[in-house]
């Protein structure tokens, strides 16, 4: 999430010159033909079995295929490295049929035996089930009997087979590499973008895939720029050092409205902020690890906790109205699988039974104020984790340790890099933490981050928490649910399972944010958004909005010698084939804006 900033830009004209630091040869660059993107977030990892956060994903999903598309218009599954699928009556068996001409950006052609590897590579390494093991859990074989065809055999049926999550990558690159590593550039894609270049904390960019099988994007660049917060991304999108920036705070995104050169876009979002509470961190064979505090472990703690905060401030004084007030697990977006509890079920803002409930269950204050765990005879003196920059971690805590205070919990926030937060939190050091995530249309795998199964190892390798939660009556539902191809009856099965992580609260979900974006209107058309109408530019299921990314230039029909453009970033400076652009980032980051 966080790491650096620019510092200075300056324009030229025509033909200018650049010299950039540890890039080699001076450039030139046209700032029309480069999309330059402000992200506020660290790239956890640009290996595709391995990252897990929103800008990670986001690039990869530029990067590589999947077999199937999410839709722009509604995100339902349509064709993409497969043409057609079809599942067996029993529905344990399913046949993608491969497109054919297809190729990798190094002009080798695309093939089931591709697709076969990625998915056997999977099942045979641990590490390489990091990000996506729920997909392919449950799968008995792979298998490419010619060119064109995949088949996988499931061990019971599964309703994700049409929309699976997970990148394609070459065998003839893959096979001799080191699943676990981070990758070397330029790497080899099928998506309309290729990874060419990365610096850590500073950038990624991207070139435009000559052999996409769709086209060629317009751009020829796509690059990813990282500030070390929102304000420094809006100034660089003020100053037209970046073409597009989101996840802007409400100030932000009203102070941008007069502005002519740039078009703002509010619109309903798939993620949400979450508090989570450490209900026992541990291994996936349930050896404790981490340092919780111990207390936590009782759910009438966590659920006090819970009544304890007041959402609809979060989201008036907070989210400035630009957000819904949290409930379940799945963001209203998804409304078929969006559960909202009603009636005894709802829990109310209400510290008075908040400190009812924690008197009842033995928690008496001390002579500070402080109450004291029964068991261990611990005050309850807990740390709040948030992300360093991040202004809603920021601007809430305030709120969350006073409304706690006033029910005898003493909380202490620690801000710290999305690096460190990842590795207190991977390791279980922390008692309470900001997170979030982003929701799919199909929730199997946001709920896959609740199951036993997704505690990671000693090591932590092997899967991917998001709370250490661990209930059997959530694991039974959970396995339900993945073989349930009535949507209705799937959806409640699913609104069955969000009401137990509501009622044992290993999390409180906060807010469900818009997504409030902005970009340069006097140098691109307009996006193409998802879902449509409503939908946002950046972090879509698929990559329509940046391969959709059209100059004005060219929107016009005409072409035209842009300004050149160069930008300064502290002492570095990015280049490329068509402008000069700044830092960006990259890392393995925490569990905010995980994907």
């Amino acid at each position: 999430m966080r790491a650096r900033r620019s510092a200075l830009a300056a324009v030229a004209v025509l033909t200018a010159t650049v010299v950039v630091p540890g890039l080699g040869s001076p450039a030139t660059a046209q700032q029309g033909n480069t999309l330059r993107i402000a992200v506020t977030q660290e790239v956890d990892s640009l290996n595709p079995f391995l990252s897990s956060t929103r800008t990670g994903t986001d690039i990869l999903r530029a990067t590589f295929e999947e077999l199937t598309a999410a839709s722009a218009k509604d995100m339902s599954p349509e064709p993409g490295l497969a043409t057609k699928w079809e599942p067996s009556a029993d529905k344990l068996t399913w046949t993608y049929t491969i497109r054919s001409g297809a190729k990798w950006s190094d002009g080798q052609p695309i093939t089931a035996k591709d697709v076969a590897f990625t998915f056997n590579l999977m099942l045979g390494n641990e590490t390489a089930r990091t990000a996506n093991s729920s997909y392919i859990a449950g799968w008995e074989s792979v298998t490419a009997p010619d060119d064109t065809t995949v088949v996988v055999k499931t061990k019971a049926p599964q309703t994700t087979m049409t929309a699976l999550d997970i990148p394609i990558v070459p065998e003839h690159v893959w096979k001799s590499a080191d699943v676990g590593a981070e990758p070397s550039f330029p790497m080899v894609g099928s998506g309309p973008f290729v990874i060419t270049e990365f610096k850590e904390s500073q950038y990624t960019r991207l070139a435009a895939n000559k052999n996409y099988w769709r086209g060629a994007p317009k751009i020829d660049n796509l690059d990813f720029v990282y500030y070390k917060n929102a304000d420094a991304a809006v100034q660089a999108l003020r100053n037209g050092e970046v073409d597009l920036v989101n996840n802007l705070t409400p100030t932000q995104f009203d102070a941008l409205a007069g502005d002519g050169s740039i078009t703002r876009n509010n619109a309903k979002g798939k993620r949400f902020n979450e508090l989570v509470l450490n209900p026992g961190a541990a291994t996936a064979t349930g050896q404790p690890i981490g340092d919780g505090h111990p207390a936590l472990k009782d759910a009438r703690l966590r659920r006090a906790i819970a009544q304890a905060i007041d959402t609809k401030t979060l989201v008036d004084k907070v989210s400035g109205g630009y957000a819904e007030q949290g409930s379940g697990y799945v963001p209203p977006l998804f409304a078929t699988y969006h559960y909202q509890p009603e009636g005894d079920r709802a829990r109310a803002f209400d510290p008075a039974a908040a400190n009812a409930a924690l008197d009842a269950a033995g928690y008496t204050r001390g002579g500070d104020g402080v109450r004291v765990d029964p068991a261990s005879g611990r005050p309850l003196a807990l740390r709040l984790l948030l992300h360093s920059g991040k202004a809603f971690d920021e601007q809430s805590a305030p709120f969350i340790t006073g409304w706690l205070r006033d029910i005898g919990i003493a909380v202490t926030a620690q801000s710290a890099s999305d690096n460190k937060l990842n590795e207190d939190t991977t390791a279980g050091n922390f008692d309470l933490v900001y997170s979030g995530w982003n929701g799919n249309p199909d929730p199997d795998y946001i709920l896959s981050l609740q199951t036993c199964a997704s505690r990671p190892n000693a090591d932590g390798k092997g899967a991917t928490p998001d709370t250490f939660f661990c209930d059997p009556e959530y694991d039974r539902l959970y396995a339900q649910q993945g073989s349930e191809f009535d949507t209705a009856k799937r959806a409640e099965v699913v609104k069955r399972m969000q009401a137990i992580l509501y009622d044992q609260a290993p999390m409180v979900v906060l807010t469900y944010d818009n997504a409030l974006e902005a970009y340069r209107s006097d140098r691109f058309a307009p996006f193409t958004i998802s879902p449509d109408p409503g939908g946002f530019i950046m972090n879509q299921q698929s990559y329509w909005g940046y391969y959709s990314a059209t100059p004005q230039a060219q929107a016009a029909g005409s072409s035209s010698s842009s300004t050149l453009v160069w930008v300064v970033i502290g002492a570095v400076v990015v280049v490329g084939a068509a402008v000069v652009v700044v830092l960006a980032r990259r890392r393995r980051a925490t569990a905010d804006e995980r994907e």
